[in-house]
This record gives C-alpha cells, structure tokens and sequence, in this order.
C-alpha cells in the first residue's frame, strides 16, 4: 500500500487541480440521491485532507472544493424535489429504496427544519433528506438558511481532522515530513475505518432488514 501511496501522493503534488476537481466531485455526488449511498464522498475527502500539512493541496482550495461541490449536490437534489413534489419520491431510482425514502421522511418530521442540518452527518440518510425536503414543501430560502450553515460546519468537520491528525504526528511522534509516513499512517487508517465502518451497517442492515441493503422495489 505505501509503494501505492507515494506515487499517489507525487501525482497529487503535481496535478493539484484534479485532487481539488475529485474533491468536488466527491462532495457532489454524496448529495446525489442513491448515488449518495454508494460514493465515498467523506472517505476521499479524509484521506486527501492527508495531503493539506505537507503543501501538496491549499487548506482554503480544499475546504472551498468540498463545500461548493456540497452545495451543488444538496441544491440540485432539492430543487428536483421542489419542481416535481411529491411524485420524485415514488419514481425510480428512489423506488428501488423505499425504506431509505421512509427513512428520510420520518428523519424530516422528526426534527423538522433542522433534518436538513444533521441530515449532512447522517449517511445514507443525508443523500435522501435534500429531496425529501424539495418533495415536502420547504421552502427554498428556508432549505438554504439550514443547508449552507451545516456544509460550512461539515467540510471543516471532513478536512481539519486530517490536517491536525498529520501535523501531530510530524511534530510530537517525530515522523519525516519528507518520508510521508504521517499521510501514509492518516489514509490507511481512513481507509480501514471506512472499510469496518460498511461492513458493520451492511451487517446491522442484514440481520434488522431494513435500509439500502434489504430495500426492494415497491410493487
């Protein structure tokens, strides 16, 4: 994995501009609907927050590609639902979901207004509360009042904890800044954590029978 990460990184240092466009892309598509629940989006931008310490990306390019990429995402999956109300939420893909789309909806009425705010630090749910949103009826100065707030909470939540976690390390565990192995120690540990992390809901969501995993197409 490290004969992996060093070229990656070397790439990285060379070709910013695509680092930042996969950070926002990721960013994006977690928002998307469905797409939302299969994307790492979190899991890349925690690794590449690795990358931040060491001058390889900008901590403000960073933080600006994830949150823009977010907006995006959130804005486009809710105004869908705004224009097409309640029918989005009985048309396919989301059809295939029922569970996670009843999931939204009672996360929604809930905790009302502020769903749309936790809802950004709730995988899967978050890639299903924006249209859900749209698809009730809330209004759009309203959606946005809650939504941006929690992105500019969210992405400093994804991005510093890299920055402080490889930072540490090179300063009180005495690790090289030129031999990476703080980056290499952070993505690892990222990675393994996202890793145990799906396996352990896509067990939880087998043996309970409900979610993504079990969800069937309604007949």
């Amino acid at each position: 994995m490290t004969s992996f990460l060093d070229p990656f990184i070397a790439f990285v240092s060379a070709h910013a501009w695509l680092a930042y466009l996969t950070l926002f892309l990721a960013a994006l598509l977690e928002a998307v609907p469905v797409v939302g629940s299969v994307v790492p989006g979190s899991t890349i931008i925690l690794a590449l927050s690795a990358l931040i310490p060491g001058g390889e990306l900008k901590l403000g390019w960073v933080l600006l590609a994830a949150a823009l990429g977010a907006v995006l995402g959130d804005g486009s999956a809710y105004w869908i639902g705004h224009r097409q109300q309640r029918e989005i939420l009985n048309t396919w893909p989301l059809t295939n979901y029922p569970r996670v789309v009843e999931e939204s909806e009672s996360f929604f009425h809930r905790f009302g207004t502020w769903a749309v705010f936790f809802a950004r630090f709730v995988p899967p749910i978050r890639a299903f509360v924006p249209v859900t949103a749209g698809a009730l009826g809330m209004p759009p100065a309203r959606f946005y009042a809650i939504n941006i707030p929690a992105i500019l909470v969210w992405a400093p939540a994804h991005v510093l904890p890299g920055v402080l976690a490889v930072s540490a390390l090179h300063e009180y565990a005495g690790l090289p800044h030129h031999e990476h192995v703080g980056k290499h120690i952070w993505m690892l540990a990222v990675i393994g954590g996202a890793i145990m992390l799906s396996v352990t809901v896509w067990i939880y969501r087998r043996r309970s029978g409900g979610g993504v995993a079990a969800a069937k197409p309604r007949g």
